[in-house]
């Protein structure tokens, strides 16, 4: 009876301690994996698209931020060690400066003026792709400026706007071997037709093709012949190159077409409803506007920081949290006078290879804030599902093949000045044959 008192009970103490700590330490081991997931959640923001659902824009090259404190102090202190590391003296704080005037700051200092010191060799490089082409030693010149004219042109249009001033010039970014998707643009949207009576240019954006493929170069000179809409500079033409793209442009509105009332700029693979561009938002019947900037607004995101992304934005090249706002570079609109603005904001301002970025950036040093359209569904950097009923409301969508576009471009002709009564008498036909024959209806 003593040897129980003394050994049973304290055996028997021992084994409920023990349960109890093994089930402290599960306990402790589950919350430990509950934070860890959420940790990850929150902290990888690459895993989190900008939109959801089919229709998502696939340059989601981009991440809605979160806004904090702590965030923005740290982008503060960023920008700060940038302007020093530049030699360039920190703008004076600005009176009443609006939310996109803070973030234009961030994103004129994130930009980096490019000096002798501002500019270094390595920060125009991302990967092969871009070393391979020498890109930013062409765009340097003597003491280390990026030069005004760092490509000569293979195919120019001088005279476009010559004999006229323009209400609208496209400035449409294709690929060398793109020649259906330029044809088709020229019997579409891109016709002189949809601007009746008012000056209208059609201009395609091209780079160089690879060097060996002479028969590609050769069928491009010749249907610069017969088109005369084709402008073509001596750089790569490849998608990290599609900055020195757009800044080509630029420089040529504004070189050759300065009194341009209107510019807009897009992609080959786009539907543009040019007619409703330029009666509904641009309105040829009013004063053209002056320092006017629109489009598919991009707002408060972040870049990149997923290694394995086409839109990976290394922290080297682009150190601060946040983009100033931009448009998606799938199709944007701007006053004539914003070329030349854009193009000598973009001289001090060191390149980046996300081409929409990179002219929010140059607007943000401007100190022009991009102006909200007048309806959010009118630029749409995804592909909208057609009816003849949207696309006569809109301007843009994303993703279309050369007989897409002729399709449904056609369609669209055919019933614009109808295009939502008809829908809306098909969806009535529809209704009363379902509702006669006894269909349960949605």
């Amino acid at each position: 009876m003593q040897w129980r008192r003394r050994y049973c009970c304290p055996v028997k103490m021992t084994w409920t301690a023990k349960r109890s700590l093994f089930r402290t330490q599960v306990a402790g081991l589950v919350s430990m994996a509950l934070l860890f997931t959420l940790f990850s959640f929150f902290s990888r923001q690459d895993w989190l698209p900008g939109r959801t659902g089919p229709r998502e824009n696939p340059l989601a090259y981009t991440v809605k931020g979160f806004r904090n404190p702590k965030g923005e102090a740290n982008q503060s202190s960023s920008l700060r060690s940038l302007w020093q590391e530049t030699g360039i003296v920190a703008p004076k704080p600005l009176l009443n400066v609006s939310s996109q005037q803070v973030e234009g700051a961030a994103g004129e200092a994130a930009g980096g003026p490019g000096g002798a010191s501002g500019v270094r060799p390595a920060v125009m490089g991302l990967g092969d792709s871009m070393s391979t082409n020498n890109s930013l030693q062409k765009e340097m010149g003597v003491g280390g400026k990026l030069s005004a004219q760092p490509y000569r042109y293979i195919l120019n249009q001088p005279f476009k706007c010559s004999d006229s001033t323009p209400f609208l010039v496209l400035l449409i970014a294709a690929e060398p071997s793109q020649v259906d998707a330029r044809n088709a643009i020229r019997h579409t949207w891109g016709n002189d037709s949809v601007a009746t009576g008012l000056g209208f240019v059609r201009l395609f954006l091209l780079g160089m093709g690879k060097s060996s493929d002479t028969f590609l170069q050769s069928s491009i000179e010749e249907e610069s012949h017969v088109y005369h809409d084709i402008i073509q500079q001596d750089f790569q033409d490849t998608y990290y190159n599609l900055t020195i793209k757009t800044l080509m442009a630029m420089n040529w509105v504004a070189t050759y077409c300065p009194h341009a009332s209107y510019v807009m700029k897009t992609d080959s693979d786009m539907f543009v409803n040019t007619e409703y561009l330029i009666q509904k938002l641009l309105k040829p019947e009013l004063p053209p506007k002056q320092r006017y900037f629109t489009g598919y607004l991009m707002r408060g995101y972040s870049p990149n920081r997923n290694k394995e992304s086409k839109w990976y934005m290394p922290p080297e090249l682009y150190p601060s949290e946040r983009y100033p706002t931009f448009c998606s570079g799938t199709g944007y609109v701007f006053s004539g006078d914003m070329a030349e603005l854009i193009y000598q904001a973009s001289l001090s301002i060191r390149r980046l290879h996300l081409e929409d970025v990179y002219v929010g950036i140059c607007l943000a040093k401007l100190r022009i804030d991009p102006t909200p359209p007048p309806n959010e569904f009118l630029f749409n950097h995804w592909r909208v599902s057609y009816s003849s009923c949207k696309y006569s409301h809109l301007i843009t969508s994303h993703q279309f093949h050369p007989n897409e576009l002729i399709k449904y471009w056609n369609h669209l002709q055919s019933n614009k000045h109808n295009a939502c009564t008809n829908m809306a008498k098909e969806k009535n036909g529809r209704y009363r044959h379902r509702r006669f024959h006894g269909e349960r209806l949605p």
